[in-house]
């Protein structure tokens, strides 16, 4: 099954857009975007996606693409044990 990364458009237009484009690139990964998650607070303070339903938040954008390819990946690693 494919990671699935959910994307808040507010929290695009702060910033992450680049982080969903680069994500984009990787045809393994499902990439959406919605109007809205129901996390602004979290959309408001920092940037942040949903990676298969875990919130994954970064302090930068750089950040951010990090952590959602480490929780992937520790989401694949578990699945496999």
């Amino acid at each position: 099954m494919r990671p699935i990364v959910e994307f808040c458009q507010t929290n695009l237009a702060s910033g992450t857009q680049r982080v969903k484009e680069e994500l984009e690139k990787d045809s393994n990964i499902d990439v959406v975007e919605y109007d809205c998650l129901g996390y602004c607070v979290d959309c408001a303070s920092y940037p942040y996606a949903l990676v298969n339903g875990k919130l994954v938040a970064g302090k930068s954008t750089k950040d951010l693409l990090n952590k959602i390819r480490a929780e992937i990946e520790r989401q694949e690693e578990e699945m496999l044990s």
